[in-house]
């Protein structure tokens, strides 16, 4: 019978630590006014130091699990490759687009920084999620390595269509964008290329001196739980950062969240779906429906932070966009496993 994923009791509670933790950050933000300049004091430029290094932290444990040479099949795949590139490079866009322009008409700064989301596909931390959900973790590595190159060169470019062209033509104006590819390369660096490397790395050193075994039974196991206890922590810190404002105007976070709750249901199931249609595995299908779904928020804020200044309207809808994104993608991961019971067999 085929089982869950459950390496520990804190797990099997993931939903409560997370909820908890972000309970707990609006508390400190709120109550203590003095918590986010504190945070914010350890920033350089758009980067804050503690979000990264929580980041890294978290992707570390998954990549340690990718073997490289299992990457050649997302090539050997290229129906589904080109898939879900047209999905996260396409229909991701296009949707967030809509979706932004019809459901915050009155609220430009909100618009566009959602749009701006919509835009990046995830590189970061989708690998979690596809962990959680027992997907393919050398398949999702692929997937987000080439969307992270792809947005070095495409992003510049998306952004001044998506942002100053398009909402010409639907009444709106268009606002001008200076976004250096550079700026671009220094967000997929930090949040793809730091724990990719160290994973890949690790794992061929530890492996070539302790033996395959050693690693898979006792080094897996060890730094596994360091993706939840980071994750929390990076969600606690999200939240501090934004803990007076989210209680201040929480209408308006419940405007920018509901365009990106139906954001992320519509990309995911309908990924799901018609993966399977086209032949994909479960542990592939959970892969390419969680890289669909998830967004390079870190790239959005930082771009929006650049353009538009930290206090914009559209750098607080890029701040809660990782705050709705964490629990829709918990729940995600449920249904991931209920479309697993339902239309696969233990030996996919």
């Amino acid at each position: 019978m085929e089982h869950k994923k459950q390496l520990s009791f804190l797990d099997r509670y993931l939903t409560v630590w997370i909820f908890s933790a972000m309970l707990i950050g609006i508390s400190i933000g709120y109550f203590i006014p003095n918590a986010a300049s504190f945070i914010n004091s350890f920033s350089k430029g758009s980067t804050n130091i503690p979000i990264a290094i929580g980041l890294i932290i978290m992707m570390y444990p998954p990549f340690t699990k990718v073997k490289l040479s299992e990457l050649k099949q997302i090539f050997s795949q290229w129906k589904l490759l080109a898939y879900s590139l047209f999905l996260t490079l396409v229909v991701g866009p296009i949707l967030m687009f809509g979706l932004a322009l019809w459901l915050l008409p009155s609220h430009p700064d909100y618009m566009q920084g959602l749009i701006l989301v919509g835009l990046a596909p995830c590189i970061a931390m989708v690998v979690v999620w596809i962990d959680l959900a027992n997907g393919n973790n050398a398949y999702a590595a692929g997937l987000v390595a080439a969307n992270a190159l792809l947005q070095v060169v495409l992003y510049s470019f998306y952004a001044y269509i998506f942002i100053t062209v398009l909402p010409t033509y639907f009444g709106y104006k268009g606002s001008s964008l200076d976004i250096s590819i550079g700026a671009i390369a220094k967000s997929v660096g930090i949040y793809l290329g730091i724990p990719f490397m160290l994973g890949i790395l690790s794992r061929n050193l530890l492996i070539n001196i302790k033996g395959a075994t050693w690693f898979q039974e006792q080094f897996i196991p060890r730094v596994s739980p360091l993706t939840l206890i980071a994750l929390l922590f990076t969600i606690m810190v999200m939240f501090t950062l934004k803990g007076q404002l989210i209680v201040s105007i929480p209408f308006d976070v419940l405007l920018i969240a509901l365009p990106l709750v139906i954001y992320f249901a519509i990309m995911f199931i309908g990924s799901f779906i018609i993966g399977k249609q086209l032949g994909a595995d479960y542990a592939t299908n959970t892969a390419i429906a969680f890289t669909a779904a998830g967004n390079n928020f870190e790239l959005a804020i930082a771009v929006a932070i650049g353009v538009f200044g930290i206090h914009s309207g559209q750098a607080f809808a890029g701040v809660i966009g990782p705050l709705v994104e964490v629990p829709a993608l918990i729940i995600l991961v449920q249904v991931a496993f209920y479309f697993k019971k339902k239309w696969y067999n233990p030996k996919n």
